[in-house]
């Protein structure tokens, strides 16, 4: 394939998004996992209740718990986060309730009770979570039912693009992202698999890995109209990078203003 036909081939098989569809990404600092740090555990309720009192955008990580449920939690396991062991699948969404994070008095919180706490107030990147051999649709399907009815800004992403393309077939009116980190494949092979991630999963916009900007790959799709997150901002380095060549940062620590 001649690289003179890639961007062609972008703006046909992954279209940039109306302005308006997508306009409450721009200028948006997301808390990534919401405002956590000392005795505030990440993806928590007090994480979130934090980034809303500073007026942040939210990002939180779901995954499906053994009944169904979409959950809000970032690992697969348990182990680094709570005071248990084992993976999140196998326990219910009222077991991962009772389970406390990191010491605190925070346990694991469904998708509903998140969007009950938000409520609108601030937007919302919900990061959905896959494996290889994860059941795609029965995941995202149970994402799609909690997010019916809420009327908040609110997107979908993932790194898998699965995700992003099973809402542009199934829930065409949610916003959907393509999470991305080039992971060193700076070369031929790995630009054109970045371009074949986009054309499967049609994306409205791009969460990058903030140690890839500047790239030619996110630059191309930002100048032709599809806005650019980028992750996770950690520094003042970052956000300079961040507010110079991305359009909302997932931002903790150090990279929050």
């Amino acid at each position: 394939m001649q690289l003179s036909l890639l961007a062609p081939l972008d703006r046909w098989l992954a279209p940039a998004p109306p302005p308006e569809r997508v306009g409450w990404l721009h200028g948006t600092t997301f808390a990534h996992r919401g405002l956590h740090g000392a005795g505030v555990p990440e993806n928590s309720a007090a994480a979130f209740a934090g980034a809303l009192a500073r007026g942040f955008g939210i990002e939180c990580d779901v995954h499906k718990s053994s009944d169904g449920q979409p959950v809000v939690f970032h690992d697969f396991e348990l182990d680094r986060l709570t005071e248990t062991s084992g993976l999140l699948a196998e326990r219910t969404a009222a077991q991962l309730g009772a389970i406390r994070l990191a010491g605190s008095a925070q346990t694991v919180p469904t998708l509903r009770q998140v969007l009950d706490q938000v409520a609108g107030q601030v937007p919302l990147l919900i990061e959905v979570k896959t494996r290889p051999d994860s059941r795609v649709g029965a995941l995202c399907l149970a994402v799609r039912r909690v997010l019916e009815g809420y009327c908040g800004p609110h997107a979908v992403m993932s790194f898998d693009p699965r995700v992003p393309r099973w809402f542009a077939d199934n829930a065409p009116l949610t916003v959907r992202g393509l999470v991305v980190s080039e992971d060193g494949a700076k070369a031929l092979p790995g630009r054109l698999r970045r371009h074949l991630w986009l054309w499967h999963a049609r994306p409205d916009f791009l969460a990058y890995d903030v140690r890839d900007l500047p790239g030619r790959f996110p630059a191309a799709q930002r100048r032709r109209g599809m806005p650019l997150a980028t992750w996770t901002v950690r520094s003042a380095e970052h956000s300079s990078r961040a507010a110079e060549y991305a359009d909302a940062p997932i931002a903790e620590g150090a990279g929050l203003p």
